[in-house]
This record gives structure tokens, C-alpha cells and sequence, in this order.
């Protein structure tokens, strides 16, 4: 269900309560939620990810992102959210897109490749084509 974009970031579709312990046995030290919440009857209430997060020692942080786009908040926050962590993290929305492209924009923003950061995401089943213009902008503004 998870699957590794980087050598600290995983990816994955909408996770529930059990999935935590799997997160945990992996070293996951943070989870970031993606999807905002209500956009479906059948996904789990980020609270309740965060509560079975917390509980199982792990930090979360939210950073939702409908499909209306990108913010530079969004973008900002997620390099915030992946900096400074000591282990690996997962990220999730609805199918791990939204996810991997915002990862993708943060990565670019930091200076990393933009072939790398596709090569990347592509590996694990992600395709950045949607911002590809993006990634190639932030990546020459660093």
C-alpha cells in the first residue's frame, strides 16, 4: 500500500486506523494528510488518523490539497513538514498523487533535479506531468 518515492518519503492512497501500526513498523516518524476533509463518505477523519498517529508515537501534520491546484502555502508547508525529520514519512491522499506531486514541488523548490525528482516518482508509480511546468520553475528559481 505504501510505496517509497524517496529514501525517506512514501506515498499512499487513503490510509485507516490499522494502517498505523504498519506505518509504525516501518519507522514512519510523521504522516501528512493531503486529502481535505469530507471529500468522501468512505475516507477516515483526519482526526481519527491523528489521534491512532499520535498514539502510536508518530507526528502528523495536515496539509490539504483539493484539486483546484497547488498553493505556494501548500508547497512551503510541505517542505516544512519534510525538513528536520529524523526517519522516514508518509504521505497520503486520496490515491497518493496529489501527494507525490506536492512532493515533487517541495523537492524542486529545495533545488533537487527535475529528471531525478520524476525518475523518482515515476519508479513508484507516480506521474509529475501534471506539474512537470511547475517543478521546472521552482527548480530554476533556487
Amino acid at each position: 500500500m505504501f510505496r517509497q518515492v524517496s529514501e525517506t518519503v512514501f506515498a499512499s492512497p487513503q490510509i485507516g486506523i490499522e494502517a498505523i501500526a504498519e506505518a509504525k513498523a516501518l519507522g514512519i516518524v510523521r504522516i501528512i494528510n493531503n486529502r481535505p476533509e469530507g471529500e468522501s463518505d468512505d475516507q477516515v477523519p483526519g482526526p481519527d488518523i491523528e489521534a491512532a498517529a499520535r498514539d502510536a508515537g508518530i507526528d502528523y501534520v495536515a496539509i490539504p490539497v483539493t484539486h483546484a491546484g497547488f498553493s505556494q502555502a501548500q508547497v512551503d508547508a510541505m517542505i516544512e513538514a519534510l525538513d528536520g525529520v529524523d526517519g522516514p514519512v508518509l504521505a497520503y491522499c486520496r490515491s497518493g498523487t496529489r501527494s507525490t506531486l506536492l512532493w515533487a514541488l517541495a523537492r524542486a523548490k529545495a533545488g533537487d533535479n527535475p529528471a531525478v525528482i520524476a525518475s523518482k516518482a515515476a519508479a513508484a508509480g507516480y506521474d509529475v506531468t501534471p506539474v512537470r511546468q511547475l517543478i521546472e520553475m521552482f527548480a530554476a528559481g533556487s
